[in-house]
């Protein structure tokens, strides 16, 4: 027994069933997009079993992108949290079969409220899908599963299939990446785009030196400020910067007058600066595009308060 082809199976099999999911896309599938994109509510997904976990994941998908969403479960919905689907909600049901009790036992309510329903099945002729607005058809040809027996490949066209509504929807709403921060504040993406430069800089003991500095003060002060740089400083302006991969390439260059150089000789003019009240995300692309790993954080005088290294931006 091969346990690795035994994975490239399943693969290849849940792959074919995804890519056949566009042959099976109707105009519902626009509708029910467009019925939640200009839904006043919120969207609520609602499925029993396997289906109610990936019902969960494609709503937490929905809110953090911008759609609000919560999932509910039937049988709590049926014994009293249909209180919680208001008149202006859409609801999206999800059963494979299109025949789960618990599902379909929502129908009526949801009916008699007039909230707009979008079902997902694997049988567009099915009691679930006949019964609401707009059906989005999940059926597949083969589960992995080698009995036939446990959802896999069912599941997998489900999620894939919410997650086609979620990135529609984002779409419709020019959904940006500072918009996914708002609502991933711990995240390192919404530190980059919501925390600014000055709130994670070095900014005491900074590694400072003038021009006439000699090279083995300047190797001292990189070493002790342990930034593996040193910003040359005069009259209160930045003159220059000198990094350890300049004091490399010094030695290899210079060799037996060496310990002659001073900091005039070794700095490089215009170092790359970013202002303290920049984004952490504008500090990431300046550093990429400059290919660097360090910037230099002045005021709005321009006057040197700090220093922003990559490893500061947690990513």
């Amino acid at each position: 027994m091969n346990i690795q082809n035994i994975a490239k199976e399943v693969f290849e099999i849940e792959s074919r069933e995804i890519l056949n999911l566009s042959s099976l896309l109707t105009d519902d599938f626009e509708k029910a997009v467009n019925t939640v994109f200009n839904c006043k509510g919120k969207f609520i997904i609602s499925g029993m079993g396997k289906s109610g976990i990936i019902g969960k994941k494609i709503a937490a998908t929905l809110a953090s992108t911008g759609t609000p969403s919560f999932f509910l479960h039937p049988g709590e919905a049926y014994h009293g949290d249909l209180g919680m689907i208001e008149k202006n909600d859409v609801v999206l049901l999800i059963s494979n079969s299109g025949e789960s009790d618990e599902v379909l036992k929502l129908i009526p309510f949801l009916k008699s409220q007039g909230n707009k329903t979008i079902s997902m099945s694997g049988n567009p002729h099915s009691t679930l899908g006949i019964n609401t607005d707009y059906h989005l058809n999940i059926a597949i040809q083969k589960e992995a599963c080698p009995l036939s027996l446990a959802p896999m490949s069912s599941t997998t066209a489900t999620l894939v299939m919410g997650d086609a509504i979620a990135v529609a929807l984002m779409k419709l709403r020019d959904f940006k990446d500072k918009d996914f921060a708002q609502f991933h504040p711990g995240g390192s993406l919404g530190k980059r785009l919501l925390t600014t430069v000055q709130s994670v800089m070095k900014k005491d003991n900074l590694p400072t030196c003038k021009k006439e500095t000699n090279i083995k003060d300047i190797i001292h002060t990189i070493t002790d400020g342990k930034c593996g740089l040193v910003v040359v400083v005069e009259d209160n302006k930045i003159s220059g910067i000198i990094t350890d991969g300049d004091i490399r390439r010094a030695m290899e260059n210079t060799q037996d007058r060496f310990f002659t150089l001073k900091a005039k000789d070794l700095m490089s003019l215009s170092p790359r600066t970013i202002n303290q009240d920049e984004k952490l995300t504008i500090a990431s692309d300046a550093m990429s595009e400059a290919k660097v790993n360090s910037l230099i954080v002045v005021d709005d005088t321009n006057f040197l308060i700090g220093i922003v290294q990559m490893y500061d931006l947690g990513i």
